[in-house]
């Protein structure tokens, strides 16, 4: 169940008939609460947000149910925005073991969903999150928010940390994509015949 959601149709439907467009989702995994953020982008012009919002699931809740429910949920944002691209949050080792395990899991049904549906996957570690977002590799979590706000042009910043954290991905992505293609085709020119 989506807990924070937020959508901006008509910047939907706009971006949806561009070509250029290139359509990013950015997932910030957990177990009991999976944030996310569907951005489109066109050219060099600022990115807009399509929507963005936490997937919750109660700890009480057996933890197969809790992955089908995530699949579930994950599955309907990739059928409704059709992204092309999936910036998700790299799983990096945390003092609690479970916690680690639950976000590994998460991780692991949204690689798994965008490459089944052809996107163009992509992880970021959180410090590669920040200084692509806030310029520092060492940034708080509400620096990064607030730079999610300012490069969105939100009134408000993200209610949801995992929210923002997912928005930040996409901004990830979306400004480390032009330098992952040149570095692409390079490599393919290089490859002899």
């Amino acid at each position: 169940m989506f807990a924070s959601q937020h959508r901006v149709a008509n910047q939907t439907r706009l971006a949806k008939h561009d070509q250029r467009a290139t359509c990013v989702l950015g997932i910030d995994p957990g177990l009991t609460r999976c944030g996310f953020a569907v951005l489109r982008s066109v050219g060099a012009a600022t990115p807009k947000i399509v929507s963005i919002g936490v997937i919750t699931t109660k700890p009480t809740t057996p933890l197969p149910q809790r992955l089908a429910e995530i699949n579930r949920e994950l599955c309907g944002l990739f059928d409704e925005f059709s992204p092309n691209a999936v910036a998700v949050e790299q799983v990096f080792f945390q003092n609690n073991a479970s916690t680690a395990m639950g976000v590994a899991q998460a991780s692991g049904l949204a690689l798994a969903i965008a490459a089944e549906r052809g996107c163009d996957v992509v992880q970021y570690t959180p410090s590669q999150v920040k200084m692509a977002v806030a310029g520092s590799g060492n940034a708080e979590k509400i620096e990064v928010q607030k730079m999610v706000q300012k490069r969105l042009g939100l009134a408000t910043m993200p209610k949801s940390p995992d929210a923002a954290d997912a928005a930040a991905l996409a901004l990830c992505y979306i400004a480390m994509a032009p330098l992952q293609r040149s570095i692409k085709t390079a490599l393919k020119v290089r490859k002899p015949a």
